[in-house]
């Protein structure tokens, strides 16, 4: 047992020499409130696909050109997001089946209707049968970030260049955001 006693000693000296050089000793905790996260969130926006009959007038029948749509985004209408958005990458991809060129414009408005920014480009023509694709990415920080906290609708506006009643093809439309927000 004698033994055992004499190990006693210096394990309970190891241990107290442990317990007073801990690595506790510079830690501020005041700190504490300096410490943020930035979560990332990515979400699928719109998405959508188009053909011919999309650009006949539901009430009339006749061919229009130009088609416009209206989407509210309840989700930017919210506390959290309105204080702590700081990043935002949107992605608007089209692939266009359609042997003509189309006008993009889309559009993000304020409550009262007024337009905070837009993303404008031209989606060229299907050629030889191989479809034409756009992959566009915009990011917002800094000033446009209140543009977007502002933002509650997206208007999406679509302009075939050339186009008659004859018009055949097909388009697709893929959006998303990747927002990132500290707290």
């Amino acid at each position: 047992m004698k033994r055992l006693d004499s190990l006693k000693i210096p394990i309970l000296v190891l241990f107290v020499g442990l317990l007073f050089s801990s690595c506790f000793k510079d830690v501020d905790f005041g700190q504490a409130e300096d410490i943020t996260l930035e979560p990332d969130l990515e979400v699928d926006l719109l998405y959508y696909t188009l053909t011919e009959t999309d650009f006949l007038d539901s009430e009339s029948g006749n061919f229009t050109p130009v088609i416009r749509d209206t989407v509210r985004l309840e989700f930017l209408d919210d506390d959290y997001i309105q204080e702590n958005l700081m990043y935002a990458a949107l992605r608007f991809k089209h692939e266009n089946d359609f042997p003509y060129d189309i006008k993009s414009n889309i559009r993000f408005l304020g409550e009262n209707g007024r337009n905070q920014f837009n993303v404008a480009y031209t989606i060229p023509s299907a050629e030889d049968g191989n479809t034409s694709i756009v992959d566009t990415v915009r990011v917002l920080e800094g000033n446009e970030i209140v543009r977007l906290r502002r933002s509650i609708q997206i208007v999406l506006q679509l302009e075939v260049v050339g186009a008659d009643k004859d018009l055949q093809g097909e388009l697709d439309f893929l959006s998303k955001g990747l927002f990132r927000f500290e707290f």
